[in-house]
């Protein structure tokens, strides 16, 4: 198995809720608990969480985890992946990028997407069965479709594919739709490509990150997982998240 650096972008500054990474979940703050699961992971060389704010970084040096100051200039977690690669002694072939807000977060979930990294894959990333009717038109849902070499064809808000002369209520009886997880592999040598490339028609018209890469011509292998998530994007999150610790 290759060499795989996880890192765990956490900003303090957030539109819809500000000091996110830092609210307490059961007497533990939510990076940490974030950090904690993506320790378990197996496949995973070293763990560290690339922030850009003081009060982050002071939190989790108290608490003894791996962590670096990263610029506040960047405008994505990929860039700031980056910068924690070259902050983080170690020869690492791949970066996992772990969201900073998702303290549910599977180790066996991290373990399938690091499981396909054998130096071929540029990039890669994790994608569920929808089951849920509703998720189809969510726009906070995005949607992905992949070749037979399970490489990614493109992503949506949208409901894709659409199926003509079929109406809503029969899609899911009629095709296997997939969701995207949020968790990406990097190679290193793409990792470092791709946050030079500039944003791209259709990563402004749907907000995603990804599809600069594919517009771009890279490969993004996906890898499909059974887990669920649960990720804290909003301050009403907080509750449903504190009845998984039965609190």
């Amino acid at each position: 198995m290759p060499n795989i650096l996880g890192v765990i972008p956490a900003r303090y500054a957030s539109t819809r809720f500000p000091g996110k990474p830092l609210i307490d979940l059961a007497g533990k703050s939510m990076i940490q608990r974030v950090y904690e699961q993506a320790c378990k992971a197996k496949l995973l060389s070293r763990v560290v969480v690339a922030t850009d704010d003081e009060r982050i970084l002071l939190h989790l040096q108290n608490l003894g985890l791996e962590v670096v100051m990263t610029s506040t200039n960047h405008t994505n977690g990929t860039e700031r992946c980056l910068e924690a690669l070259q902050l983080t002694e170690g020869d690492f072939e791949y970066v996992i990028n772990i969201q900073g807000d998702e303290p549910f977060i599977n180790p066996q979930q991290i373990d399938t997407l690091a499981g396909i990294l054998n130096g071929k894959v540029q990039l890669g990333t994790l994608i569920k069965r929808i089951t849920d009717p509703a998720v189809l038109d969510s726009p906070n849902i995005v949607k992905v479709v992949f070749n037979r070499k399970m490489e990614a064809l493109l992503f949506s808000r949208s409901c894709i594919p659409h199926l003509r002369g079929v109406s809503n209520q029969d899609r899911l009886s009629q095709f296997t739709f997939y969701k995207h997880i949020g968790i990406y592999a990097y190679r290193v040598d793409a990792l470092a490509a791709i946050t030079h490339l500039q944003p791209s028609p259709l990563e402004k018209a749907e907000s995603l990150e990804q599809l600069r890469w594919l517009e771009n011509g890279y490969k993004i292998k996906v890898v499909e997982t059974e887990l669920e998530t649960l990720g804290i994007d909003a301050p009403e999150d907080v509750e449903k998240a504190l009845k998984h610790y039965n609190v």
